[in-house]
């Protein structure tokens, strides 16, 4: 299926899908840039995407694949493809390999996860068959057991593994607690969530002759996002192109963002989907231009991923940049911020990991306070409302990667993580 034009699609699903032509009613019939069109809003869309009367599909569900997906929040929802989509799909991620490094003949494990309605295993494993160099693929999954999954990487020789950034840490982390080598790995690629400096000081030591690189942008519910760019920097990806538009809106107007260095949120319009069509939709996560001429852009993380704790705001990456300033030693391998109610008041914890070995508290202890220090000096606010009473101090939590929470479905990292009681 060649990619649709703009203006086809606009009036395709005004035509055939009843959300869209709620939501384009009060618009003129010959609308056709994406500038004259409204953002999607993620509640409407997911409350009119039902399983019953749907709402969004422009047509019957008689010829589909199903994905379960997050939709940018942690209630699971649904994704639908057609068999041609799905095939665009994979085969525009599959020419993206080649930017991220895979060669011809390269054996790759694919460590994503599979079963429960999940896309990424399928996907990935699809993008592989339909890459355009010859591979090897190694179909073992992420819930395989670690203590099968490094025999069969070894056995195999395999010189590529792809995973979740947390998979591949856990993975990491056992090669490093058996003292175990895989030196034919030469690219390992992550995907589904951000990789930080701690994780990847983790993977260089398990993977001393590896690159680290992103696998490619995508997601089940808003489709293709970016494919990898060649460089220093995992987090800069370029558009799909024709298959997809991704835009970066100002946080406040919602007017298009046509400089570099200026964030925003990621709105993308997937131009070959019809079933189930992805206009102006919200992929959830922040970013900025870095080269507005060669179209490449800088993802930022989550747009969601933050916290209220009392009356502070804090964000997954205000605790990554404290760590970062405060380990220079590079002992810290993973992070997620917890928040606890006690007592009346809420309270947050910071659960660091470090390597296999490094464990002694009282060694720990020096490290802990300057994380503590880094983190209030960035948010002043936070020891502020401590010494007025409104929250508990901040405290560390030690742990290894393998104790740190994790989604059950996808296996991915749950950067924050409320322990508050809801009732």
């Amino acid at each position: 299926m060649s990619a649709q034009q703009l203006s086809d699609l606009i009036r395709f699903a005004r035509h055939n899908s009843p959300f869209y032509r709620d939501l384009y009613a009060s618009l003129p019939p010959d609308a056709d840039r994406l500038t004259d069109l409204p953002v999607v809003d993620q509640e409407q869309f997911w409350a009119a995407n039902t399983l019953d009367g749907n709402r969004v599909l422009t047509g019957p569900l008689s010829e589909a694949t199903v994905y379960k997906t997050g939709g940018t929040t942690g209630a699971p929802k649904f994704s639908v493809y057609t068999r041609d989509e799905w095939r665009t799909f994979v085969t525009a991620f599959g020419q993206g390999l080649v930017d991220t490094g895979l060669r011809p003949g390269h054996r790759v494990a694919d460590l994503f996860y599979a079963g429960e309605l999940y896309a990424s295993f399928l996907f990935i494993l699809d993008s592989l068959a339909h890459a355009p160099v010859d591979n090897v693929r190694l179909p073992i999954g992420g819930a395989a057991p670690l203590e099968s999954t490094v025999p069969t990487l070894r056995d195999f020789a395999a010189q590529v593994v792809a995973g979740t950034s947390t998979t591949l840490c856990r993975l990491a982390e056992h090669i490093l607690a058996a003292d175990l080598r895989l030196d034919a790995v030469e690219l390992v690629l992550f995907g589904g969530e951000a990789l930080f400096a701690d994780q990847r000081r983790l993977l260089a030591a398990a993977f001393p002759n590896a690159a680290v690189r992103s696998v490619g942008y995508a997601s089940v519910d808003a489709g293709l996002l970016g494919r990898a760019v060649p460089g220093p920097d995992a987090r800069v990806h370029r558009a799909f192109t024709p298959e997809s538009v991704v835009e970066i809106l100002d946080d406040t107007t919602g007017e298009p963002i046509t400089e570099p260095g200026r964030p925003g949120r990621v709105v993308v319009t997937s131009l070959f989907r019809r079933l189930m069509p992805i206009i102006r939709y919200p992929a959830g996560d922040r970013a900025e231009w870095t080269d507005t001429d060669l179209g490449h852009f800088r993802i930022l993380g989550r747009a969601e991923e933050g916290v209220r704790v009392g009356p502070v705001s804090l964000y997954s990456q205000d605790a990554q940049d404290a760590v970062a300033e405060a380990d220079t030693e590079g002992r810290i391998v993973g992070m997620q911020l917890v928040v606890r109610r006690w007592e009346g008041r809420d309270g947050l914890v910071l659960r660091l990991a470090t390597a296999p070995g490094d464990d002694d508290p009282a060694a720990l202890e020096p490290l802990a306070k300057a994380v503590v220090t880094e983190l209030e000096s960035a948010r002043p606010l936070y020891p502020d409302s401590v010494s007025t009473g409104f929250v508990h101090p901040l405290s560390v939590e030690w742990a290894r990667h393998r104790d740190l929470a994790v989604n059950p479905r996808s296996g991915k990292l749950v950067r924050v993580l409320d322990e508050r009681p809801t009732a």
